[in-house]
């Protein structure tokens, strides 16, 4: 009735024998990963969770999303009696990092009233926990008229690969870089300038960033192409962090650095992605305080 990494749990913390003296072996032989999952296990189940996996959650008349490997109970609850709060996922660090995949499950798992939650481990078997959302970053900035804004410009000065325009007739608060020299546009602006069609990947997401209402700056300094703010510059500070797709991490190991370095500047770290025609932005948050399930102790 158990799993392989359930038989692992209860023999550290329910003094249960292994089935045979060469149980570990076999199990290890056969599972590479049986002790990563363990590690999974061990994180959710110390603090009192309760998790059912996948494989049992039609014995206790409840059901996930099919790339759900478990389901989970807070410690005050029981599934008897109760929806499950959270659907898990589990990944190692070296895992690749499919946005499209995991965006659609964060949609499903939200659509079914739960919180969808990445467990990831490292070969250290330490655990960490991240929460993704389909995230729709909106701003209070006007942006009708702002494309026609940009096509009505003309000159402009070639400038490392963008332009310098003149700053006194300059009314478009959105985009451009103040200098001394008047306001410099990057490259992906100026092919808005340009054309409103015909886009790169990079033009399409800062085209659809403007459409919400953000003002867009660069995000070098955090790592990523755009910082962006939901209100006029000086009023508050940019809440999200959004990455261009070739530039995104390609594993785990990246995507956690990401998150860590938006969380600890308190800003949402965002990866957007195309859903048949609309840009999509998955969301990579660390959980409050008291849901980020660690390792309760190393062996």
């Amino acid at each position: 009735m158990l799993s392989a990494a359930e038989i692992l749990f209860c023999h550290h913390h329910r003094n249960l024998d292994f089935p045979s003296q060469d149980w570990m072996d076999s199990s290890i032989s056969s599972d590479g990963e049986l002790l990563h999952e363990y590690a999974v296990l061990e994180a959710l189940r110390v603090p009192g969770n309760k998790v059912v996996l996948s494989v049992n959650l039609q014995s206790v008349e409840h059901s996930a999303d099919e790339r759900s490997w478990a389901a989970r109970w807070p410690s005050d609850s029981h599934p008897r009696d109760s929806a499950a709060v959270a659907e898990i996922r589990w990944f190692m660090a070296t895992d690749s990092l499919d946005v499209d995949d995991l965006l659609k499950w964060a949609q499903s798992v939200s659509a079914a009233g739960r919180i969808a939650e990445a467990l990831v481990v490292d070969d250290e078997f330490s655990v960490v926990t991240y929460r993704l959302t389909d995230a729709s970053p909106q701003g209070s900035i006007e942006a009708d008229g702002l494309q026609d804004s940009l096509n009505s410009l003309s000159g402009g000065i070639a400038m490392n690969g963008g332009r310098l325009y003149g700053a006194d007739d300059w009314n478009i608060q959105q985009v451009g870089i103040p200098t001394d020299g008047g306001v410099f546009v990057d490259d992906l602006t100026c092919e808005l300038i340009d054309s409103p069609s015909g886009l790169s990947v990079g033009g399409e997401i800062l085209a659809d960033l403007l459409s919400r209402g953000l003002h867009p700056r660069p995000g070098f300094k955090y790592g990523t192409r755009w910082r962006c703010y939901d209100k006029p510059l000086g009023e508050d500070h940019a809440p999200f962090l959004i990455v261009l797709p070739e530039q995104a991490p390609t594993d785990w190991a990246g995507a956690c650095l990401a998150s860590r370095l938006a969380a600890g500047v308190n800003k949402t770290w965002l990866l957007p992605t195309n859903d048949e025609g609309s840009w999509c932005y998955l969301a990579v948050t660390r959980p409050p305080a008291d849901s980020r399930w660690s390792n309760p102790q190393r062996r």
